[in-house]
């Protein structure tokens, strides 16, 4: 049984292990002690989103994160999933599709107007999950301005 449970403090540990795994992936850099400083800030604020761990037989299997923004267009709040991520050992065994399921379950618990993703376009299974529930190929660009500090 899948079960979803809303990231706590007592977490990040956990949760910053998983990103480090995520980002592999892709060879993505990851600044750990950053990451765990921006959960602090997210778990306690929130306006900011949600995130929860995925638990599959009370064993930790991946996590979400879902960050909020309020857009005109849409007529208010709308929401990104910033990352979804399923642990190795448990991937092909129906936990996204719950995954995915979860977070369309909430967006009405969190008044959200629309749902936006990003996926690699390597990433054939994920893009495969997202249309079979029902996310559309977006007709815009997304483009990235960068500040650098």
């Amino acid at each position: 049984m899948t079960t979803f449970k809303p990231l706590e403090i007592a977490n990040i540990e956990i949760i910053t292990q998983m990103m480090q795994d995520f980002y592999a992936i892709d060879n993505y850099p990851i600044n750990v002690e950053k990451s765990k400083k921006l959960f602090q800030e997210f778990i306690t604020n929130e306006n900011l989103g949600k995130s929860w761990l995925i638990f599959s037989e009370n064993e930790i299997v991946g996590y979400i994160i879902l960050t909020f923004i309020f857009s005109f267009e849409y007529g208010g709040k709308i929401a990104f999933i910033d990352e979804l991520f399923i642990k190795e050992n448990a991937r092909g065994k129906g936990i996204g599709k719950e995954a995915i399921q979860f977070i369309q379950g909430e967006v009405s618990k969190l008044s959200l107007k629309l749902l936006y993703l990003e996926v690699e376009t390597h990433n054939e299974n994920a893009q495969k999950l997202y249309l079979a529930h029902d996310f559309k190929l977006h007709n815009r660009k997304l483009m990235k301005y960068k500040i650098v500090k």
